[in-house]
């Protein structure tokens, strides 16, 4: 396990720059491939290739999921689909040309070729995982994500065949984690990083080998180890903390086990992503004592810089806990483009918004 190491907060701000390129209302951003960028309206998934210097940029219809026949009303208002969580929330980009989404209580698949999604899991326990990891092999993994208040066992579902069927590759046993925010595919290593929460020895970040036989706790027992964004790099990972119980942190766990201090957050932080060697983190707006604000935050560094603040909104009047809170997602996947997209969800003037950003240092 990882020994704590926490240097002053660093104030240097951050040596970079974004400059909006582009904002598309109504849109949700989901994933990378290289540097074709998956969004969707609704229950309508769509895809635009992205470049820092074009003037215009084209999204394609790709395909379209089938929601209950009572949200293919409610998606149609940011205030309905915001209370019903309603259209896509994660996306598995594969190698051999299929996709895997989440949709409320279902994981759907769509196959090279065919037009719409169908349904191949029934998500029975909670709504839907909050992300979905693959591999180079198009195995493609997710974490059961749901209140359970008795802690009964927490499973992991992995597909081996292009998101066709699903079966439990690993269960957290009773009593031990809460549920899974996070898995994230590390490609140098070619594991697996579980983060769960959400008390306690239950806030875990855990290295898992891809066929599970090797599963370590690296850190747990801290609501600073209570974690729902990662981002792996050759040096090391990079994460941040989700408490509203404790000011949050961005942190640095290197491939020795050293784990380094790097940067305070304003709030909870739940998304991050990279741009070539750049790093950005998200903060949410879940006011707390620890935590009052009511901003919605970016942050991010340029190479081995130090993290600053680049952009804020203001949380919108909307009650939070029907509404959602602010929130500014990033899409997951590899991205080639050079280019920051993100959404921003219930927040002044931007609600329900893609904007994409040029990076300049």
């Amino acid at each position: 396990m990882a020994t704590l190491s926490l240097p002053p907060t660093a104030s240097k701000p951050a040596e970079l720059k974004l400059s909006k390129i582009a904002a598309f209302l109504g849109m949700r951003v989901l994933a990378w491939h290289n540097d074709l960028l998956y969004a969707s309206r609704g229950y309508e998934l769509l895809r635009a290739k992205i470049v820092p210097k074009q003037n215009a940029i084209h999204w394609e219809h790709v395909a379209t999921a089938e929601p209950a026949w009572w949200r293919k009303l409610s998606c149609f208002s940011r205030l309905t689909a915001r209370l019903f969580r309603d259209g896509f929330h994660a996306l598995a980009v594969l190698q051999s040309g299929g996709l895997v989404a989440a949709i409320p209580n279902a994981i759907v698949t769509l196959l090279p070729g065919e037009p719409e999604f169908s349904t191949t899991h029934r998500v029975l326990r909670g709504t839907r995982p909050l992300h979905l990891a693959v591999t180079p092999n198009n195995n493609v993994f997710w974490g059961e994500y749901f209140d359970n208040p008795l802690r009964d066992e927490v499973h992991v579902y992995a597909s081996t065949d292009d998101g066709r069927h699903w079966d439990v590759a690993y269960s957290f046993p009773r009593n031990s984690i809460r549920h899974v925010h996070n898995i994230v595919y590390d490609q140098w290593e070619n594991c697996l990083w579980i983060l769960t929460g959400d008390s306690g020895r239950e806030c875990r970040i855990i290295r898992a080998s891809c066929d599970f036989r090797d599963v370590q706790v690296l850190l747990s027992g801290s609501q600073q180890t209570r974690s729902a964004a990662l981002v792996p790099a050759p040096d090391g990972l990079y994460f941040s903390s989700d408490t509203p119980l404790e000011q949050n942190h961005i942190y640095h766990l290197d491939r020795r086990g050293n784990l380094t201090r790097l940067s305070a957050l304003i709030s909870s932080s739940i998304c991050a992503c990279c741009v070539g060697e750049d790093l950005f983190f998200s903060t949410m707006v879940e006011p707390s004592p620890a935590n009052p604000h009511r901003e919605v935050g970016i942050y991010g560094r340029a190479g081995t810089a130090s993290f600053g603040a680049l952009l804020s909104w203001q949380k919108d009047a909307w009650p939070m806990r029907l509404f959602q809170y602010g929130n500014a997602v990033f899409p997951d996947g590899d991205n080639s483009s050079g280019v920051l997209a993100l959404t921003t969800i219930a927040v002044k003037h931007s609600d329900c918004e893609t904007s994409l950003w040029r990076i300049s240092h």
